[in-house]
């Protein structure tokens, strides 16, 4: 029988991750970053584009990861017993030529104060010129459970981060099963054929940052940083504490959970 249906040309085919489990109309995508865009270049602010999202934990070690290599092509048969792991945060810079931050954290298990550590280190790499021209910054991130709108340490770090700047961060939130249209999602894929296309084991931290420096895109280089900062996980804030941290939050009433803009609360000095 198999046989017959190759014949017919109904081979065995790979099974791509394309259907949606919840569908939602092309008009609601947009609508957050349209709305708000339009609210935007009516106040004529000067807004700093991001894109913002986790990669995969990258295994440390001799380990076949699906590519291919030159030399020495022997891995090891089970990837069950690695120690040393890195997860790389990413913020893509929409508004000047594409350009890609990545932060590997040690050990970091994706805690919401990674995140805003990691933004807290992209604004220090920026010059100054483009820091005082910023008066908002908008976040482009998905629904994923490290960085959804309904994680408590994550209001009060991005509360505690607008005061430190000084500037309107606005978070934008894509719908379910719908992250795969953020930006920086294309990167992660260029990273990882990056990786297995030119023949990486990864067998260090030396390695891994090495072949990840010189993954380019239209002629640019990524600006890496490695954090061996070690993160408490599992801290919420109790209902008395999250009161204050809301009063903070400026929620669109027709997309409250996708839209949330927070307003510092006192003028300070950039750093």
């Amino acid at each position: 029988m198999a046989q017959v249906l190759n014949r017919m040309g109904y081979g065995l085919c790979k099974v791509v991750k394309a259907k949606l489990q919840k569908k939602l109309h092309k008009r609601m995508i947009s609508s957050t970053t349209s709305k708000n865009l339009s609210r935007n270049q009516q106040t004529s602010l000067k807004v700093k584009p991001l894109s913002m999202d986790y990669k995969a934990t990258v295994n440390i070690g001799g380990y076949s990861r699906g590519g291919k290599t030159r030399g020495d092509n022997q891995a090891e048969d089970h990837g069950m017993g690695s120690t040393e792991k890195y997860t790389p945060c990413g913020i893509l810079d929409e508004d000047s030529g594409q350009l890609l931050y990545i932060n590997f954290g040690s050990s970091s298990y994706k805690t919401r104060d990674f995140i805003v550590d990691t933004l807290i280190q992209w604004w220090k790499t920026m010059i100054p010129e483009p820091k005082q021209d910023t008066e908002l910054i908008q976040i482009k991130v998905d629904n994923g459970p490290e960085i959804s709108g309904v994680r408590t340490q994550l209001k009060k770090k991005m509360v505690e981060f607008v005061d430190l700047l000084n500037i309107p961060i606005q978070l934008l939130y894509y719908p379910p099963y719908h992250s795969k249209y953020n930006p920086i999602e294309g990167y992660w894929g260029i990273l990882e054929q990056h990786w297995n296309g030119g023949g990486a084991k990864l067998v260090d931290v030396e390695v891994m940052l090495s072949w990840a420096s010189s993954m380019s895109w239209k002629g640019l280089y990524p600006i890496l940083s490695l954090s061996k900062t070690v993160y408490q996980k599992g801290i919420f804030l109790t209902k008395k504490a999250m009161k204050q941290v809301e009063s903070r939050l400026q929620r669109n009433p027709l997309l409250p959970k996708w839209d949330i803009l927070i307003q510092p609360r006192l003028l300070v000095i950039y750093f």
